[in-house]
């Protein structure tokens, strides 16, 4: 599928690299990601593997390069969230503000009701003023804010709560 901002397309493990490439920074460098070890090519690759058939994961191509990714993946394990969706994007900064994370939710977001999911919800390490505009401008709501619930770089960290019914 083509956007103003990139192709958007499925991913598939051989776009691991890239992907662990862009996201090593949000767990190495702040608090964004609550990993504390970023993924090595080959665990993105079984991530990708994991979730694009059950939840899907999504990358977008600037120029033929992978510029950022969004996917779905379990919110819970116990039987009755099955139709919940946890969902999260990924831009490289040097691709930033092109509308890149709206292409990749607005494939990413349908996907997930054809298949029968009814809930998405994205948790956002606090402050990030930039996921919680693009999280609300593709009809997210706030749900609630987890004080303290992380401990990274140095201090406590809360991650806000944000839900779209799909």
């Amino acid at each position: 599928m083509t956007h103003g901002a990139g192709q958007i397309r499925a991913a598939t493990a051989a776009d691991a690299p890239r992907c662990a490439e862009i996201y090593a920074p949000f767990v190495t460098d702040g608090w964004t990601s609550f990993e504390l070890t970023a993924p090595d090519p080959a665990e993105m690759a079984g991530r990708i593997e994991s979730y694009a058939t059950t939840h899907g994961w999504v990358v977008a191509e600037v120029g033929g390069q992978i510029a950022g990714y969004a996917y779905g993946s379990p919110h819970r394990t116990r039987q009755a969230y099955a139709s919940s969706a946890d969902v999260a994007v990924y831009i490289d900064p040097a691709f930033a503000r092109r509308g890149l994370g709206r292409s990749l939710y607005g494939s990413l977001l349908p996907w997930l009701k054809d298949r029968r999911f009814h809930a998405a919800f994205a948790g956002i390490a606090l402050p990030n003023p930039g996921s919680i505009a693009l999280h609300e401008a593709m009809g997210f709501t706030a749900l609630g804010v987890y004080r303290e619930v992380g401990w990274k770089l140095g201090s406590w960290r809360d991650v806000g709560w944000w839900q779209r019914l799909l």
